[in-house]
């Protein structure tokens, strides 16, 4: 694990190359030469670039914030606070809130814009350098930048070429699993994209040298599924290395991008929805009969935040043990805390920022379920003195007044967990009508949290609402919320979200993120986002 971890640091140093190619890329020395695959130990290396170029990427900025509750509006900033925890802006404006009055420490300084452009102007106002002269902590700029995602995917396609081609050192199943593991790294980085961006220019050569336009993304989608389905097999249900447990790619990781993928693309390709769901539901009953993975009890839900457990499918990890540093803000978790979790008191007694309050009663109107006390100080409350989202404490800056302990311990990015999988294959019962099946998928979570088991008297909304606030509370600040409005088309009623869309806003685009202009470089078969076009973004 401590190579592992040494690796991370060094993703860095081994992505400063040139960059003057095809989507301005240019390979890696190392990557290119003939002679440099000669042994797992190179192959190793490799891969655990890649995973380190990933993370690096993810922690440019807020990236579960910004997919997740910020851009939907569930989030407002509190009141002024000194040095890095300034008054947040940038979340106000990504969520399309507004200040109409001076602001007094508390979020009635905020008024939801949740109609006419002004949205669209809020949220680019986000991913400037600053507004009104007030800096944008956050770097929301960094999610229009998708040149890293394709780093990883040239590293990938090379390895997998060279995996193909055979290198001698290597038994069959170790060329195996890790031509499995670099397909599964491509894909990622091509569905993240997909969901961020819409169409991405889509390749799997080694050596992509002439431009391309971009391909839909459900095509793109689907080429994925087809890349992976074939030899997940090659990999382990789950990863036994304590050390590396989630860390790596396993069979179950497969299948939980599999189900998203399946999911994502029932939302947009709605003549084929049913097998969509079909396929989801069979992958999620693959992942349960394996017993490769369980849930943890709220007891030990620290284990889950701190990394590496039985409940993780995927996530990002580095830890403070080997001086790893991040940005300051890209843990979800740092915004929503104040003394006693942060230190010192006398500059940490309130919360940066809150969840609102009408978003809080409809994700809990059960007062049993364990989350609400586990995660959450005062939930209701929108006081900045009193509100705390708990959930990731054990994961944010604890004393901000010395700088040798100023490196967030453990820093874990949940990608996939195996409640995430559980939820997925309950939400594809209910759209098939399976009700029975989906409220017994729906409590195998429930009944680990402590909650009331459906049906309730607390479920006031249909089956397939319930999951979808049960998917939002679950999975609250890992960066699933925005993309499960978006698949479901929830995004267009104010019922499911602060920041809804019209439906021609979302026709063109307006659910997209803009793609910076540096991606036209080289490529004259490339566009932009035909919605954010003349804005000055793109």
């Amino acid at each position: 694990m401590k190579k592992i971890i040494i690796c991370l640091l060094l993703v860095a140093i081994a992505s400063q190359y040139s960059c003057k190619k095809f989507l301005d890329i240019t390979p890696i020395d190392k990557l290119t030469g003939n002679n440099y695959y000669q042994s797992a130990s190179d192959v190793e290396t490799n891969i655990t670039d890649m995973y380190g170029q990933l993370f690096d990427k993810y922690v440019q900025t807020n990236t579960a914030g910004a997919t997740g509750e910020f851009r939907s509006g569930e989030v407002v900033p509190t009141s002024n606070q000194s040095g890095d925890r300034k008054l947040r802006y940038d979340v106000a404006l990504l969520g399309g809130h507004t200040r109409h009055v001076d602001f007094s420490g508390t979020t009635t300084g905020f008024q939801t814009i949740a109609t006419t452009a002004v949205n669209d102007r809020l949220l680019l106002n986000a991913l400037l350098p600053n507004y009104n002269g007030i800096p944008n902590t956050y770097n929301f700029v960094n999610l229009t930048r998708w040149n890293e995602y394709y780093r990883v995917i040239q590293s990938a396609n090379i390895l997998v070429s060279k995996l193909t081609d055979g290198i001698p050192s290597l038994s069959a199943d170790q060329t195996k699993r890790y031509l499995e593991e670099a397909k599964f790294i491509r894909c990622f980085c091509y569905f993240f994209m997909v969901r961020l961006y819409g169409d991405v220019v889509y390749y799997t050569t080694a050596y992509q040298k002439d431009p391309l336009p971009r391909t839909n993304m459900v095509s793109v989608v689907n080429q994925c599924i087809a890349d992976l389905l074939p030899g997940k097999e090659d990999l382990p249900p789950s990863i036994t290395d304590p050390s590396l447990r989630g860390v790596r790619a396993s069979k179950g990781a497969v299948i939980g991008l599999l189900m998203n993928m399946n999911m994502w693309n029932a939302g947009f390709d709605p003549a084929k929805k049913a097998s969509y769901y079909q396929s989801t539901i069979d992958l999620g009953e693959e992942l349960k009969a394996s017993n490769a993975f369980r849930l943890l009890p709220l007891s030990e839900w620290n284990t889950v935040t701190k990394g590496r457990s039985e409940e993780s499918l995927f996530e990002l990890f580095t830890t403070v043990n080997y001086g790893s540093q991040i940005f300051s803000l890209a843990q979800f978790g740092e915004s929503f805390i104040h003394f006693p979790y942060r230190l010192p008191e006398y500059n940490n007694r309130t919360s940066p920022c809150v969840f609102t309050a009408d978003y809080m009663k409809k994700l809990f109107p059960d007062p049993q379920d364990g989350r609400l006390s586990t995660w959450f100080d005062d939930a209701f409350n929108q006081n900045a003195e009193t509100f705390q989202c708990k959930k990731f404490a054990g994961n944010t800056y604890i004393d901000a007044s010395q700088p040798l302990n100023n490196a967030i311990p453990d820093a874990t990015f949940l990608i996939m967990r195996y409640a995430d999988a559980i939820l997925l294959r309950a939400e594809a019962y209910a759209q098939l009508g399976k009700d029975t099946e989906a409220a017994a998928a729906l409590n195998e979570v429930r009944n680990f949290r402590g909650a009331s088991p459906y049906p309730s008297s607390f479920d006031t909304n249909s089956l397939k609402d319930v999951i979808f606030y049960e998917r939002a509370k679950e999975l609250i600040g890992e960066g699933s919320h925005y993309f499960d409005l978006v698949r479901t088309k929830r995004i267009l009623s104010k019922q499911y979200t602060d920041n809804p869309l019209t439906s021609d806003k979302f026709g063109r685009g307006g659910w997209t993120w803009p793609i910076d202009q540096s991606a036209l470089t080289n490529n004259p078969y490339m566009t932009l986002n035909a919605y954010w076009r003349g804005t000055g973004i793109e």
